[in-house]
């Protein structure tokens, strides 16, 4: 008996052995290309090119300039965010209703994630072709009603809302999709025999356990947008209104070159920014585990 216990034990002992070992590409993959760039910046954000201590690039996080690139940034995320989860929401509920196994199903998901990762110079060419300050919409809308778009529309805050809404929503419907395929019919039809509404359906069964879904998906895609810097910097060149240009200027410029610093110390704060929204996320995915699975 005890020899039998012994081979059990020895089994499991190489079945865990083989596990871990098989997970080691991944964390030898996460500590390459993650953790240790994410180390390199925040120490590099308390160090000067001469490799000295120094805290000029955090303390010029909190100048009145840079407090308003971040801000911007944030204003940004959360309106397309808020736009893209709200219609995004609503469109990957209606494909919910669609078969499984439809055609059109299949092409909408398809396009979907296409255009999820559609973005950078193809993006903002895409847009200024359309209205920009000679763009076909644009110059339709000046002819044929009297309606002038600005020019310069696409390099405001507004005008980016718009762009990033374009790749915000597709990624809605990606991610919440799921969410709502775990909504089952029983429950609807419980509810209707109990004497509820359609409103009483949405606001105590339907609603509570989709919002954690809707929440974690709202805050990805703020990180999404938070994070996004070549769409912006395609469509803006002589202005600096997100942390991802700021810190492309600080790197580039000539004029100061002691700026390493402050570059590392903005890279530092969209870490900081980044993890605080993924950590909500990743809380928010564990209360909705249950319902997609």
């Amino acid at each position: 008996m005890s020899q039998a216990v012994a081979g059990v034990r020895q089994s499991r002992a190489l079945r865990d052995l083989r596990n871990t070992a098989a997970t080691i590409p991944f964390f030898a993959y996460l500590a390459v290309f993650l953790f240790l760039p994410t180390i390199i910046v925040i120490v590099g954000a308390f160090r000067n090119r001469a490799g000295e201590f120094t805290l000029d690039g955090i303390s010029k996080l909190f100048t009145p300039a840079t407090v308003r690139i971040f801000l911007t940034t944030g204003w940004l995320s959360f309106a397309s965010a808020l736009i893209g989860a709200v219609v995004g929401g609503v469109a990957a509920y209606a494909l919910s209703t669609v078969p499984l196994n439809s055609t059109l199903r299949r092409v909408y998901t398809a396009v979907s994630s296409v255009l999820a990762q559609f973005g950078g110079v193809m993006l903002a060419f895409a847009f200024i072709s359309v209205v920009g300050k000679n763009g076909n919409f644009t110059r339709l809308m000046a002819d044929a009603f009297g309606v002038t778009i600005p020019g310069d529309l696409l390099q405001t805050v507004p005008g980016l809302i718009v762009v990033y809404c374009y790749f915000q929503i597709p990624l809605m419907i990606i991610v919440f999709l799921p969410a709502v395929d775990g909504l089952r019919k029983e429950w609807s039809d419980a509810t209707a025999n109990l004497g509820g509404s359609g409103w009483t359906y949405w606001t105590r069964v339907a609603g509570p356990i989709l919002a954690p879904a809707f929440l974690g998906s709202f805050l990805l895609l703020f990180a999404n947008a938070f994070s996004a810097y070549a769409t912006a910097a395609a469509l803006i060149a002589q202005k600096t209104i997100i942390v991802p240009m700021a810190i492309e200027g600080a790197i580039r410029n000539e004029q100061n070159t002691d700026m390493d610093s402050y570059a590392q110390a903005l890279a530092t704060g969209m870490i900081v920014v980044i993890a605080v929204v993924m950590a909500l996320y990743a809380l928010l995915q564990r209360r909705t585990a249950r319902w997609t699975a």
